[in-house]
């Protein structure tokens, strides 16, 4: 039991040290690169609103893809270095993975693949050119009600059956 709580005080050490350590660099002056993006939803239609986040990216910057316009990316008040933006994707945008590329205070960062354009649903007649049930489907939906209503009768009977012994 010991072992347990030892290696618990040791791993929320390391947590703790892990989380302060890029905080304690960052205020350092060293030159911060943008970095962390995320893109949500990750999935998205066309003409959706995509929001993106950066870390890393104190003053703003611009976000591209080919899914989308240059969108603005504004600091986020009360987050430490991170900026956010929300773009709208293209109607005419092809379907599939897309990359998006930030470029803030002259420094950039593509992530590959940051989100997924699906495509519309194509309509059309499909299986829906008859009206109603055919024969067919009238057939296999008969044979299924029947199988259960003699599945049923039998499991019906033999429990009726066990109970008298």
């Amino acid at each position: 039991m010991r072992n347990h709580r030892a290696l618990a005080a040791a791993g929320a050490a390391v947590a703790v040290l892990g989380l302060t350590a890029p905080a304690a660099v960052a205020r350092d002056g060293m030159a911060v690169n943008p970095s962390n993006i995320v893109a949500l939803p990750s999935v998205i239609a066309r003409g959706g609103q995509l929001t993106i986040t950066v870390d890393g990216c104190p003053h703003g910057g611009t976000a591209t893809s080919d899914a989308f316009r240059p969108t603005e990316l504004k600091p986020i008040h009360g987050a430490n270095r991170t900026a956010q933006g929300t773009a709208t994707i293209d109607e005419n945008a092809r379907t599939g993975p897309h990359d998006i590329t930030v470029t803030c205070d002259g420094r950039s960062l593509t992530r590959p693949a940051a989100f997924t354009v699906i495509g519309g649903v194509r309509g059309g007649i499909g299986g829906s050119s008859t009206s109603g049930a055919t024969p067919t489907d009238i057939a296999i939906g008969g044979g299924l009600v029947a199988a259960a209503a003699v599945g049923g009768g039998l499991f019906w009977m033999r429990r009726r059956a066990e109970r008298r012994i």
